[in-house]
């Protein structure tokens, strides 16, 4: 299916020209929300005074929390009892429980009138102890941030496969770490959240926004609202961004939903601001890794690995606590890894609640095991490179402690080629002459492992009662009098190219041009096929939603030959679907053709002419794909939790300066496998984009609380955004392994940008290997490296030890 020819990517046209169409476009006789937030992080709301506000000429309303309350029904929970029980509106009713929670919404005719509004709202807050830390959360004594749950843990429980004990009793080496830590950052997309909602007086409530997974989300919204789901229609258009946290918007459509029908049913436009999207959209999830035993061989392959792990979903959960499940789709990352303990918690803090954020929950543990893996490799003095190999899955499929099956790949080949896009060697030689001049130089790899097209029915192992399992997506092609396809789609395409990619497979399959193909632009409930999966989430595109386009093509290429042996009196299977002298048609061996526009015109303009046994033929299909899951075994966790597995290889050279402890990264490689490719250059361009969040995660990017819940990093000054000034060259290498499970060999490939963190956290711990300390943390701009380095920080590293014991047997080949 690949195409060697470049590919105009349909979407730069408007895009480029700044001719897209985003939510802020539309709605121009719309009033303006605007949000009032709690300046405190834990803290119960004695009362508000709204009445100067609603005497400000140009105000309409005020919406407060005591009538959502009254409005409006707490939001159904993933998790179960007892953190089903909370109470989770859109909007703090009676108490706030996060810095930047919205308490009362101001609507007025122009957003400059709101935001003066809002300035007049009087709110009476007495503060609560506050919890910022996840472990601390789980203790005894920390305050309690939802009385009806009784607990600040959503979830937790012990996954436990193999036999660990055994692997321990057997270790030629054992190495202990007291404690690692992943940082809480966020994708920070160009766009912010954004809404444009109508409650109609018929009870319709139309929402165009830019949310990424209108599927589940609309099993949130609709019985919050007290509505059928039918009633809600969902409207995407052009996204200027999603990277996963704009699953997360439905609390504020919900707001400016009830804004509209308090001031009479006319449209409410709501447009968040940047200190508004740091403070209270969605953060990535944040995770502590505690008392980490690992066990090894005596030429370093890992045996056994058990830890604890406990897990910051912020306020309240929400999405979550999926995410206390979904790591353990790569619960062995890319390693051979067959036994495994882990202790699992997530835990509720006062800190803005978390969200899918590219790589939801599996890039946290695959960091964790990078890490596992280098502070061994240095423990026991073996190469990082021979380490990787020595670990790496040995053939595919394979199947993993919990029952995942890895569909395709060669880890060991792509590190090769990593390496040698860099000039691994020279770069060793390099860097050991930097050294001995006292330059701070290391060379690091991270592998990158990630799953696409999630099987649902793992939220029955954190809740049996879920509502959910499997995968699927709908498609919709038809064929119109003029001969041009029309393609929709269930998926919400905020920047992977969609429309180019569905033109280009649809125009592949028929034979035809990619120009007769027509893609409709975005998502609407109401007139594109969906259904409660539908959406763009977890790199499923080139599966689920290109598995519907298939299917749909194919019916409507069985109905083309069908009418085709009609008007050329030849048998249908004889017949093909292409472009022949130029023209899209159905044609027979001997040369005979009818165009499709004749074709489509029979069945659609000129049905009394239609025979018999044609009068079912619509050239209209649409088609389910569904992915081939079955539920998992809820008691072993055992099962296969997503359908593909892409991967990427990372190498960095970085070099530490040691007045201004900046990072400079002075080479890079990316080499990735997404399976069989359909378009190159989009690729490249996601694997590019994936990595600069990476860099960003890496070295500048991190939300950052103080003890009493403010947030610290809540503009760009503070929490400082990757540009193309700060963005390395990279050398980069694709290695293509189809995989077997997809029609057409290919995987998602958006989870990419958690590799330069796997990457710079090896490539520092190499560079000050030399000192004895092992790092602990996953964020390394320079005043958190110059803390850790002088002495300042609390931790200087992680506290490891090794414990060497008779080698249990021969070693293994580099």
């Amino acid at each position: 299916m690949s195409d060697d020819k470049p590919i105009v990517r349909r979407e730069d046209g408007r895009l480029i020209r700044g001719r897209g169409r985003f939510v802020d476009d539309e709605g121009s006789r719309a009033l303006h929300c605007k949000l009032v937030r709690s300046p405190y992080a834990h803290a119960r709301i004695l009362g508000m005074d709204t009445s100067r506000a609603e005497s400000l000429p140009g105000v309409v309303c005020v919406l407060t929390g005591a009538e959502v309350r009254e409005l409006t029904n707490r939001f159904p929970q993933m998790a179960p009892e007892p953190t089903s029980r909370i109470s989770d509106y859109c909007m703090a009713t009676e108490r706030v429980r996060f810095q930047g929670e919205p308490v009362a919404a101001v609507v007025a005719t122009s957003a400059a009138i709101a935001s003066d509004g809002v300035e007049l709202v009087r709110v009476d807050y007495d503060p609560l102890p506050v919890v910022v830390d996840a472990v601390a959360s789980l203790g005894v004594d920390a305050p309690i941030l939802h009385d009806e749950s009784g607990t600040n843990q959503t979830w937790g429980s012990l996954f436990d496969w193999g036999d660990v004990d055994g692997a321990f009793d057997s270790a030629g080496v054992v190495v202990e770490i007291d404690r690692l830590k992943f940082h809480r950052f966020s994708s920070t997309p160009l766009e912010g959240f954004a809404g444009l909602v109508t409650w109609e007086p018929t009870g319709r409530v139309d929402m165009l926004c830019n949310l990424i997974q209108p599927g589940v989300a609309m099993k949130f919204i609709a019985p919050a609202l007290r509505i059928s789901p039918e009633q809600l229609r969902i409207r995407t258009q052009d996204i200027g961004g999603g990277f996963g946290i704009k699953q997360n918007l439905y609390p504020y459509l919900m707001i400016a939903a009830l804004c509209s029908r308090k001031v009479g049913y006319r449209p409410v436009k709501w447009i968040e601001e940047r200190r508004e999207h740091l403070q209270g959209s969605a953060h990535g999830n944040e995770r502590t890794f505690l008392d980490i035993r690992v066990a090894l061989t005596a030429d370093g392959e890992i045996t056994a690995v058990d830890a604890r792990h406990v897990d910051d979903c912020g306020a309240y959960p929400r999405y979550e606590p999926l995410g206390a499940v979904i790591w353990s789709q790569v619960a062995p990352a890319s390693y051979r890894l067959q036994n495994l303990r882990i202790d699992f918690r997530q835990a509720m803090t006062n800190k803005c609640p978390v969200g899918p954020n590219r790589g939801f929950s599996r890039m946290q543990n695959v960091w964790f095991l990078e890490r596992v893996i280098d502070i061994c490799a240095h423990e026991m003095g073996i190469a990082p490179d021979v380490m990787r190999k020595r670990n790496y899955v040995p053939e595919m499929p394979w199947t993993t402690p919990n029952g995942c099956v890895y569909d395709s790949g060669d880890y060991g080949a792509m590190l090769d080629m990593a390496k040698d896009l860099i000039g691994w060697d020279d770069w060793i030689t390099k860097r050991d002459a930097w050294r001995a001049e006292g330059r701070i130089v290391g060379i690091g790899i991270g592998t990158a492992l990630d799953s696409g097209t999630n099987n649902f029915g793992q939220s029955r192992i954190v809740n049996p009662n879920s509502p959910l399992s499997g995968n699927s997506e709908v498609a919709n092609v038809r064929l119109g009098v003029d001969g041009t396809v029309t393609v929709s789609v269930g998926s919400v395409p905020q920047g992977q190219s969609h429309e180019t990619i569905a033109a280009q497979v649809v125009g592949q399959e028929l034979g035809i041009s990619s120009d007769l193909v027509l893609v409709a632009i975005g998502f609407d409930s109401e007139r594109m096929s969906h259904n409660n999966h539908s959406g763009t989430y977890a790199s499923q595109f080139a599966v689920t939603s290109l598995g519907a386009i298939h299917g749909a093509v194919e019916k409507l290429r069985q109905e083309l030959l069908r009418v085709g042996s009609y008007f050329l009196g030849q048998p249908a299977e004889t017949l093909r679907v292409g472009t022949f002298e130029g023209v899209a048609s159905v044609a027979a061996p001997d040369g005979q053709s009818v165009s499709l526009a004749r074709i489509s015109n029979l069945v659609n303009a000129q049905s009394a002419e239609l025979p018999p046994e044609l009068m079912d033929v619509s050239l209209n299909c649409r088609h389910v794909y569904r992915a081939p899951f079955q539920v998992p075994d809820i008691e072993k966790k055992f099962g296969n939790l997503t359908l593909t597995y892409a991967a990427q290889v990372h190498v960095a050279v970085i070099e530490l300066d040691p007045l201004t402890y900046n990072i400079h990264v002075h080479d890079y490689s990316i080499v990735d496998d997404c399976g069989k490719v359909i378009n190159h250059q989009i690729v490249k361009g996601q694997v590019v984009g994936a990595a600069a969040h990476g860099f960003g995660a890496a070295l500048m990017e991190c939300l950052k609380y103080d003890e009493a819940g403010n947030l610290l990093t809540s503009t760009f000054s503070d929490y400082c955004p990757l540009t193309i000034m700060n963005m390395p060259n990279l050398h980069y290498g694709n290695r293509e392994s189809p995989s077997p499970f997809t029609y057409n060999g290919a995987k998602g490939m958006g989870e990419g940008g958690g590799g330069p963190i796997f990457a710079i956290s090896s490539a520092l711990q190499d560079a000050v290997a030399t000192t004895g300390m092992r790092l602990d943390q996953s964020h390394y701009s320079p005043s958190d490296i110059h803390a850790l380095l002088s002495g300042i920080a609390e931790r200087r590293g992680a506290k490891v030890s090794m414990t060497v014991r008779t080698p249990s047997r021969e070693p293994l080949p580099a």
